[in-house]
């Protein structure tokens, strides 16, 4: 069982930067891919990004411009750096990862427990 453990949610202004981080209770190199969710009350989960086992990224098209997924193998951990904050992105953000743990086992899912992400003036 893989672990996600979120951090870096918190209330900001419009315009200023978050960096979110998520830590994998193993090691994220054999990943199938990693990526953050956000979700607000009423709605549902929504694609914010996603890296893939060979570094490949890939963003929701609002937020591509504003928005970096990264990794550290090393440090086990995701980053989701997020810029020009605006008040429609508050939301619960999710850490995900999908792992295959053998060639004929089908993926699995992980969730983070969320961070929220509030911007407001």
């Amino acid at each position: 069982q893989v672990q996600l453990v979120e951090s870096g949610g918190g209330l900001v202004q419009p315009g200023d930067s978050l960096r979110l981080s998520c830590v994998s209770s193993r090691s994220i190199g054999r990943f199938d891919f990693m990526g953050y969710y956000r979700q607000v009350p009423g709605k549902s989960r929504e694609l914010v990004a996603t890296i893939a086992g060979g570094g490949s990224t890939n963003y929701a098209g609002s937020m591509k411009d504003r928005f970096t997924i990264s990794r550290d193998i090393a440090k086990n951990t995701m980053y989701l750096q997020m810029d020009s904050l605006k008040p429609e992105d508050t939301a619960v953000y999710y850490c995900y990862a999908r792992t295959t743990p053998c060639i004929e086992c089908r993926p699995i899912d992980h969730w983070g427990q969320g961070t929220q992400v509030t911007v407001s003036s």
